[in-house]
């Protein structure tokens, strides 16, 4: 077997791993089957492992952050008859009681990137909760940590129902208005999936203050938004048309039905800029995305009546 060392690590030759596909595909010699296998197997858990680790990398800078945090963070499971919702709760340090921000994850799960928000919202003097809408869902009935890529996490997302994940939501919004350090006043947020979900669970709950889309899309129906009682607020980059394609329509239904909807476009901004902002790597344009987005959504919060 032709191995190169190169710092303590070893790769296989390319021309190597191409015969044993091969093998594995033509061979009826149980050796040369035996090594094929090997040879594929061990690159398989080879390319989890680099996934894994690149996946784990990007969000170096959130996990940092949660760490290094002196605000008080809780894990709390949230029950809804037999299920069981695991949430991330962080508590501001103010004096006086807190507007309470339900934090949708992306279409990822709950990573350390969505906590970092919920806690950067609590420096901010809200009292953040962010649901893992992935709870029971992971191998084993785990969560969102428990899964083995995020794209094993994605898969799983787009397989929930929409009637779980608005009981979800609901059992956690009437949990965190009965914590005593929340003022009563209750709004959501959501993120790329999340804000979609965030968008339509405004039409489900009736006494949010306001809802917060990130870049997330989803397809109303006037019955539904003429349920709506709060405003929405958009935040979506400049170059995401997938998304952007879908705002002439929103603001045409929500213009129809009476209802606000304020959204702001953020010109050379991608899809997911608020995290991408956050990125030391990140571009210009998504930072400078991300400050004023963040800017935006804080002083909305705060001037909530």
């Amino acid at each position: 077997m032709a191995r190169h060392y190169e710092k303590n690590s070893w790769r296989l030759d390319a021309h190597e791993i191409t015969m044993a596909a091969k093998v594995c595909a033509r061979s009826s010699h149980p050796i040369q089957i035996f090594y094929a296998r090997n040879v594929m197997r061990w690159l398989g858990c080879l390319l989890l492992g680099w996934s894994l680790t690149a996946s784990t990398s990007a969000q170096d800078f959130a996990k940092e952050r949660l760490e290094k945090s002196p605000r008080h963070h809780e894990w709390v499971e949230v029950k809804r008859g037999a299920r069981t919702v695991h949430c991330f709760v962080v508590f501001p340090e103010i004096k006086d009681k807190a507007t309470a921000v339900i934090v949708i994850h992306e279409n990822r799960g709950l990573t350390d990137w969505v906590r970092s928000v919920t806690d950067q919202l609590a420096e901010a003097g809200f009292l953040a909760i962010a649901p893992d809408l992935l709870s029971g869902m992971a191998p084993e009935g785990g969560k969102s940590s428990d899964f083995r890529s995020g794209d094993e996490a994605g898969r799983a997302i787009y397989s929930l129902k929409p009637d779980q994940i608005t009981s979800d939501l609901k059992a956690v919004g009437d949990y965190v208005l009965q914590i005593p350090a929340c003022n009563g006043k209750l709004t959501v947020a959501g993120f790329c999936w999340g804000g979609g979900q965030c968008f339509r669970f405004a039409t489900q709950r009736a006494d949010l203050k306001a809802a917060f889309v990130f870049y997330g899309s989803y397809q109303h129906t006037p019955e539904e938004l003429a349920n709506l009682q709060c405003p929405v607020y958009g935040f979506y980059g400049g170059n995401d048309a997938r998304i952007n394609a879908t705002i002439p329509k929103s603001i045409e239904m929500m213009k129809a039905a009476g209802k606000l909807y304020d959204p702001i476009t953020y010109e050379g901004a991608g899809h997911g800029f608020m995290r991408a902002g956050e990125d030391p790597n990140g571009s210009p344009a998504n930072r400078k995305a991300r400050a004023e987005a963040w800017a935006r959504w804080t002083k909305l919060l705060q001037g909530l009546p």
